[in-house]
């Protein structure tokens, strides 16, 4: 039995080792910053990006509190109305809790760029 208690005391000790050693760092965290260029589309409900490149869709998160004040600057008559965004963010795994869960990914959007109600061509304007 004391061998027992041993080997659990070990075995935890490592695991906490192990998960301190795999902490991310601020400085980690900045350099996962990117630059997204995409359409964005806001509404009641969903708040959503596709980048034109990949075709993959995500949450948005709006942590600088720019891009929806920007967005609701154009006054569209329905929501969902999709503009061209090109914003700073990062890629966070979505909440299985909320809306988002629906979406693989979270954009959580740090700095905003660039918002036009003109969809650039190429694979944005398909």
């Amino acid at each position: 039995m004391n061998s027992f208690k041993h080997t659990a005391l070990l075995l935890s000790a490592m695991a906490v080792i192990f998960a301190a050693c795999n902490r991310t760092t601020p400085n980690e965290q900045k350099n996962s910053t990117r630059v997204i260029k995409g359409l964005y589309s806001y509404g009641p409900e969903i708040h959503s990006f596709t980048d034109c490149d990949e075709g993959r869709e995500f949450w948005v998160a709006d942590s600088a509190k720019t891009l929806e004040l920007a967005y609701s600057k154009f006054n569209f008559e329905k929501p969902y109305e999709p503009v061209y965004i090109e914003a700073e963010c990062h890629v966070i795994k979505s909440d299985s809790l909320m809306v988002s869960a629906d979406f693989d990914s979270t954009l959580v959007v740090t700095k905003l760029i660039r918002i036009t109600k003109e969809i650039p061509d190429g694979p944005c304007n398909q």
